[in-house]
């Protein structure tokens, strides 16, 4: 059962760790070109689709993130746990204090000072997702060389 629970940790946060990158540089820049006129519908299905493509990963994320806390697989220290949960709240807390405003207000029209900052904040997330990602792949390589010897 901790192998599941860290493999389902493992494909979340990776998964979230490509993502948010590709967000980051690709996507979220790309908002400046989209016409004015097209952009509420833009944006409007930017939401929803994105809600369905990121929503479930998130939710399986922060299930596994915190039932590390509880349930470890060996070697795994309070240390790493509990700074994946910090990284994952500042992961939360970026996505609502600071891109959900910016979606919001985007929602209403194009405005590139809203999707300026949109592409500066976001940072915020890429970076505590990418920790996130460092952090699993140490324990990774701390502990997979004793497991292929054995």
């Amino acid at each position: 059962m901790l192998k599941i629970l860290f493999l389902l940790q493992l494909v979340s946060t990776f998964y979230m760790v490509g993502l948010i990158w590709f967000v980051q540089v690709a996507h979220y820049p790309v908002f400046a070109l989209v016409g004015r006129n097209e952009f509420i519908t833009f944006q409007t299905a930017h939401q929803l689709r994105t809600t369905l493509v990121v929503g479930p990963m998130m939710l399986i994320e922060a299930f596994t993130t915190i039932a590390l806390v509880y349930w470890a697989p060996a070697g795994f220290t309070p240390l790493e746990a509990w700074s994946g949960v910090g990284l994952l709240f500042v992961v939360w807390f970026s996505t609502a204090l600071l891109q959900v405003p910016r979606h919001h207000k985007l929602i209403q029209g194009y405005d590139s000072h809203q999707i300026r900052l949109l592409v500066a904040t976001n940072w915020v997330r890429t970076l505590a997702w990418t920790g996130r990602g460092v952090l699993l792949a140490g324990y990774l390589l701390r502990v997979l060389p004793g497991q292929m010897a054995g």
